[in-house]
């Protein structure tokens, strides 16, 4: 029997008169108090039956989400435990936070394909279409990656999963993205990045092992930063958006918990990640859609009228950046929320070191996809973007064996033979 299978219904109370009314004839005074003391009795004897075993109707506290409706508790914790349980004993055991998201997904299945365990944790908010990610979650389903639907910031769901699964790992992917939406948002950014964060440290640090955390920071750390290539070493603390700044103080509550509990902590800084099954508010992703569509597009360019310029990423390339800091984390030095050593802190850049103009990626769609853009300049607005990103990645390939080999344009291939295959029905075969 689960821990949860013995949380028992909650029984009505029973409130028996506070005064009983006295007659003349003791008759009727017996009468009435034999009355009362047998109705108190049987309330007592109900109460204590329902106490001493399970209710026969779950109540609906006692059901998890797989992400399309709600599976009795015996059930979900059946496919939660299969889906975590590595092929063999040397594998690990992962929880996977956003795990219908676009580097989750990835994430997950690299994990899932080379036998580890893997259950995935997602809330399928609406940021943008859910569609796409209920597509992902049919193909983690037939690999056998479980997903429980649910908030990071739902402590008592976490809890739930971590009395269910001994985690050796958590692949914390889980974030409120995008820069621009900030400003229209931004009570969601702290929610997600900073308390849900905080939320998922504060269960880990008190598991017994604790887990080794990998998570996502970003390059927009790097914020106003003149100085290029962005190295792990230069500042950060001159954020460009509110997107940036919760990524930055997630690196400063990172060194709080490792500090303090002991918990094994690896932050991964990514940098423009792109590919299929990609995010749809990315500028690859809507350009490739509005070309298609003959509608305008807008490219932004620096105040001295130069291209704004990204170190655009192939998702391939930061999955083997994410297994390769899972691979080299340490165990964590604390249990049950007590440090008993110091413990690894950890920070990598994962970018492909080879920033490309805009300019030069709405060139490359043009090429693939056989059609002439409409474009219109304009000069990069005060949203919280930034003119450029530059990755130095000479730390993560010595630590992780990082090593990106996809260039943008080959790519981008990849990327528009999925979308026309996604979105088109294009009869061509494409990733997965």
């Amino acid at each position: 029997m689960s821990h949860l299978d013995n949380i028992p219904s909650t029984p009505g109370k029973h409130k028996p008169d506070k005064a009983f009314r006295f007659h003349s004839a003791a008759s009727s005074s017996l009468s009435k108090l034999t009355l009362y003391s047998t109705l108190f009795l049987s309330v007592l004897l109900i109460f204590l039956l329902l106490l001493s075993s399970p209710s026969s109707t779950p109540s609906p506290r006692r059901h998890l989400s797989t992400g399309t409706h709600h599976t009795p508790l015996s059930l979900s914790h059946k496919l939660i435990r299969k889906s975590a349980r590595p092929r063999s004993t040397t594998g690990h055991t992962v929880l996977v936070t956003g795990a219908a998201g676009f580097v989750g997904t990835h994430v997950s299945l690299a994990l899932k394909r080379r036998g580890d365990g893997v259950l995935g944790l997602d809330n399928f908010n609406h940021y943008y279409d859910p569609t796409l990610k209920r597509a992902r979650q049919k193909i983690l389903e037939k690999a056998g990656v479980f997903i429980v639907e649910g908030d990071i910031n739902d402590k008592g769901l976490l809890q739930q999963l971590f009395d269910t699964v001994l985690f050796t790992h958590v692949m914390h992917l889980a974030a409120q993205a995008g820069v621009r939406y900030a400003m229209q948002n931004p009570g969601s950014y702290i929610h997600s990045n900073i308390a849900g964060f905080v939320n998922l440290l504060e269960v880990s640090k008190s598991a017994n092992p604790q887990p080794a955390i990998i998570w996502a920071s970003s390059s927009s750390v790097y914020g106003l930063n003149s100085k290029v290539p962005f190295s792990e070493k230069d500042r950060t603390d001159q954020p460009a958006s509110l997107y940036a700044a919760t990524k930055k103080a997630g690196e400063e509550i990172a060194h709080t918990y490792n500090h303090i509990y002991g918990l094994s902590i690896t932050g991964l800084r990514f940098f423009t990640v792109y590919g299929p099954w990609g995010r749809p508010d990315m500028a690859y992703f809507f350009f490739t859609r509005d070309i298609m569509k003959g509608k305008t597009i807008t490219v932004y360019e620096s105040p001295d009228k130069g291209s704004v310029a990204r170190d655009f990423t192939y998702i391939d390339d930061i999955v083997k950046g994410c297994l390769g800091a899972l691979d080299t984390a340490k165990k964590s030095t604390g249990s049950g929320g007590k440090k008993r050593g110091p413990a690894q802190l950890r920070v990598f850049n994962l970018g492909n070191t080879s920033p490309v103009p805009v300019s030069n990626l709405v060139s490359i769609l043009e090429k693939i996809l056989k059609v002439k853009a409409k474009k219109k300049v304009v000069p990069l607005p005060r949203n919280g973007d930034v003119e450029f990103t530059h990755a130095n990645i000479t730390l993560a390939m010595r630590e992780l064996g990082y090593k990106p080999a996809t260039d943008l344009e080959a790519g981008l291939k990849k990327f528009v033979k999925w979308y026309l295959s996604f979105y088109l029905g294009s009869k061509k075969k494409s990733s997965w």
